[in-house]
């Protein structure tokens, strides 16, 4: 059994941090107030959410201000989308042997 899980991302364990990588593996870019709408949480949970990704090298995080306004934005990193592709892979791979 370890083996079928051997390739699970810890890093994608909670429901806030998958959310945000599926989102970010669909869109080219998604800024703070489209994830937080698209996922329902609070601002403290996202961007505590976004900062471990970010910590892990999955995300890249842009800030700019849009007229004067704060603008933060969230990419998926090359080394974020095959983390979260390999993830997947391993979640399809449990699945198909239970």
């Amino acid at each position: 059994m370890k083996n079928l899980i051997q390739n699970i991302n810890k890093a994608f364990d909670h429901r806030i941090r998958l959310g945000i990588m599926s989102v970010l593996m669909v869109n080219e870019s998604a800024d703070f107030n489209m994830l937080k709408e698209l996922l329902g949480v609070t601002d403290g949970n996202l961007a505590s959410h976004t900062k471990a990704l970010e910590n892990e090298e999955y995300i890249m995080i842009e800030k700019q201000f849009i007229g004067k306004k704060p603008n933060t934005r969230y990419i998926a990193t090359a080394t974020g989308k095959k983390a979260f592709q390999d993830h997947i892979e391993a979640l399809e791979k449990l699945i198909s042997k239970s």
